[in-house]
């Protein structure tokens, strides 16, 4: 076990050195905008999102592969999970997730996720055919994630993800690779203390390619046509460091109650703080909600993200087998600002 320390101490160091500069700054404002693979900044899961994605330190299964990877070290056999967005309703962009986890020993997990955001048809569009008639296009973009994580003792557990993305648009594309790491440390009576520290969306610049970025044309008095392929700019990712706490409130054999926190540290926008509340109703229903804050709320024009605000949502847990298995359901409304706010809805499976 000692060996991975070295993993969690740097970790933890890369974060820090990440959050002491921008902290003083409170993000990073006038870069709004600015960067791309803005995926990687959306929330699939229904159960987090029911708390606006601040339980961090507390998210557990598959859920935990955008959160915190380390998450994914309390799966204790197999997990199969699915959840579908209506992102930013009105605007008719969907976006599907799958996930699967499955332990392989010595406390060790392993996972895979895939998600994928459709746009639709958009009509193609020219200066002289401004009200389109020729064609449509469909915008995709997706990314994959590999996560391994372990707990290394009753009390530290760690994970890593590594993110393939990709998002083409008509006839250009671009593709990248990043990494996010977690740590999660449990302490205080009865475990009732959590911590959690993550780095996320690290990983080189992308940049668009392809046939759309050609321009083709014949020299005055020349006979040939030619053709001219443009480069366009290389974009950042948007790296951001996550910082989370839970505390168990109360717990029972069949009841619990949760409080969640964090702060988040952003490459290209405002900082943000939340906090949640979990509760336990019984074995079978779970109600969540969550609220996500930002310095200028309330005034459009200093308002640099659309997730802030209040979040709701529940889980019903069905019991799958006499195993322990469970089937659960999980529905959540996230606020936006502008359109109609996202709703989630998922099914997970645990054996």
């Amino acid at each position: 076990m000692k060996k991975f320390y070295p993993f969690l101490l740097t970790t933890a160091a890369l974060a820090v050195c990440f959050v002491i500069p921008t902290a003083s700054q409170a993000g990073n404002p006038d870069r709004a905008g600015s960067a791309g693979a803005g995926q990687l900044l959306i929330n699939p899961w229904a159960q987090s999102n029911g708390l606006a994605g601040t339980n961090m330190a507390t998210v557990r299964g598959l859920e935990s592969v955008f959160l915190n990877a380390a998450g994914l070290s309390f799966v204790k056999k197999n997990e199969l999970a699915f959840a579908n967005t209506q992102y930013l309703s009105g605007s008719g962009i969907s976006i599907n997730t799958v996930g699967f986890a499955t332990t392989i020993g010595d406390g060790s997990v392993l996972g895979l996720s895939v998600m994928s955001m459709g746009f639709g048809d958009i009509p193609i569009t020219t200066e002289f055919l401004p009200e389109g008639g020729i064609g449509s296009f469909s915008p995709s973009f997706s990314n994959i994630g590999v996560t391994y994580a372990k707990a290394f003792s009753n009390s530290i557990y760690g994970g890593i993800t590594l993110r393939i993305v990709g998002e083409s648009i008509s006839n250009v594309r671009a593709s990248g690779v990043c990494f996010d790491a977690g740590i999660t440390y449990i302490s205080g009576e009865d475990e009732r203390l959590k911590f959690g520290i993550s780095l996320r969306n690290v990983g080189a610049p992308m940049r668009y390619a392809g046939d759309g970025l050609t321009v083709s044309a014949t020299p005055q008095g020349s006979p040939t046509t030619l053709t001219m392929l443009q480069r366009s700019e290389r974009y950042e990712l948007p790296s951001l460091v996550n910082i989370g706490f839970g505390y168990e409130l109360y717990k029972s054999t069949s009841t619990a109650a949760t409080l969640t926190g964090q702060f988040v540290s952003n490459s290209f926008t405002k900082d943000t703080f939340g906090g949640g509340l979990e509760l336990g109703v019984t074995d079978i229903l779970v109600l969540r909600a969550g609220y996500v804050w930002e310095s200028g709320l309330g005034n459009e024009e200093e308002v640099t993200t659309a997730f802030t605000g209040p979040a709701a949502g529940f889980t019903l847990n069905i019991p799958a087998n006499s195993d322990g298995g469970v089937i659960g359901i999980n529905y959540s409304y996230r606020t936006t600002n502008p359109f109609d706010g996202n709703h989630s809805i998922g099914i997970h499976l645990t054996l």
